[in-house]
């Protein structure tokens, strides 16, 4: 399985992965749009919230939008997802994202981009059986 692993003892904050994943997939620099979440935790320490595979919204997908690729990484289609949210429900990580324009749910696949223009090393994409 291919995923996102965060080290969030390392992240300094400065929100570039944030910006890289939305300007990546909605071409715009907002939070709301990025698969990924930094959040302070006080004390100079941040937290990363990002999709970790487990693969729990494909089981609750009724019209099979969501599938598994071959990296096991899920993946979403937009042509079949018809906004019903129940992936975002029973996502036990709030990965599964939404925002207030969006008629489709998204979710990090796993790309790398965040990880590639991380200046602390936070984020890595790795690949375990």
């Amino acid at each position: 399985m291919k995923y996102l692993k965060t080290y969030p003892e390392k992240c300094i904050g400065c929100m570039t992965c944030v910006d890289v994943c939305s300007n990546l997939y909605f071409k715009e620099v907002t939070p709301e749009k990025s698969c990924i979440e930094v959040y302070d935790e006080g004390d100079g320490n941040f937290g990363l919230s990002v999709c970790n595979q487990c693969q729990t919204c494909v089981a609750e997908c009724h019209t099979l939008a969501l599938t598994i690729n071959k990296f096991g990484t899920v993946m979403l289609s937009k042509n079949l997802c018809i906004g019903c949210y129940a992936c975002v429900a029973v996502c036990p990580t709030d990965n599964m994202r939404t925002y207030l324009e969006g008629l489709v749910p998204f979710k990090c696949i796993a790309c790398g981009a965040c990880a590639r223009e991380c200046p602390a090393d936070a984020l890595e994409i790795v690949t375990e059986d």
